[in-house]
């Protein structure tokens, strides 16, 4: 009697830890089924693919005398909604409450932008609300295409390439230096446009140096091509200008002190 209770007891266990793993790796933020990227090591998205450490961010940044403002903190004129109206309230404008049925409302600068320095100031909801993508999920696309990942990322686990501060769907930032949900956080980006030959080849790809609350966590960084979800992105050929476009993930991320610097790096060169 007392060896079959053990072998019961045994089994069970046993049983269990199967279990307990399966729904560990369901629950595990990811994918395991998307293409791999140009690394050879990572799929998009990957479920596997480490963290960025964390670090505690600074302070945030004033804009210089020759800022082009975009959000001065009282009106939208700098930009259009393709659907609901952005509210405006104590000096910061927000993702707007989709009704039932409603489609998304990106917000989309009326001026082109080609090179360009970038500084925004972005609020996730507190109490945070649900968990990994769908936790203050927003995003910068310079020139409507190259995405720049706006997340709750504080204690938020998701797969490492769209946490906050990743190129979304290919490089996840160096560290996350993520603030608490119903903190401002600051964004100081440079992005480089790229460059497409007369026969639309890609002369050069885009590049991008990100802070992060006054940290790095892009390294003028190269990137893929136009962000899509679970692909590898691509290039198609296009102007030298486009807007600067943020995203309605359908969470109420705030934004506020929106400002451009136009960057005339082929006079640099």
């Amino acid at each position: 009697m007392k060896e079959t209770r053990v072998a019961r007891w045994t089994i069970a266990m046993v049983t269990l830890t199967v279990i307990s793993s399966a729904v560990a790796a369901q629950e595990k933020p990811g994918f395991c089924d998307t293409p791999i990227l140009p690394d050879g090591k990572w799929r998009v998205h990957d479920a596997d693919r480490p963290a960025p450490p964390v670090v505690t961010p600074g302070t945030v940044a004033a804009a210089p005398s020759d800022a082009t403002i975009l959000f001065d903190g009282r009106s939208l004129d700098a930009w259009t909604a393709t659907g609901a109206p952005w509210p405006i309230a104590d000096g910061a404008f927000s993702v707007p409450a989709r009704t039932a049925g409603g489609r998304e409302s990106t917000l989309v600068s009326k001026q082109a932008f080609g090179d360009v320095q970038l500084h925004l100031e972005f609020r996730s909801p507190n109490p945070p609300e649900k968990s990994s993508q769908d936790r203050g999920n927003s995003g910068i696309w310079f020139m409507q295409r190259y995405e720049v990942q706006i997340l709750d990322g504080y204690r938020n686990p998701t797969y490492a390439d769209g946490t906050v501060g990743a190129i979304y769907g290919w490089k996840p930032p160096l560290v996350n230096a993520a603030r608490p949900p119903g903190e401002w956080q600051s964004y100081d980006i440079v992005f480089e446009r790229p460059r497409f030959g007369a026969d639309g080849t890609l002369v050069r790809p885009a590049y991008v140096t990100v802070f992060l609350n006054g940290v790095l966590v892009q390294n003028r960084q190269r990137m893929l091509g136009a962000t899509v979800w679970r692909k590898v992105a691509t290039y198609v050929p296009h102007g030298d200008a486009a807007p600067i476009q943020l995203q309605d993930h359908d969470s109420p991320v705030s934004f506020r002190n929106i400002w451009v610097r136009p960057l005339a790096l082929e006079e640099a060169e």
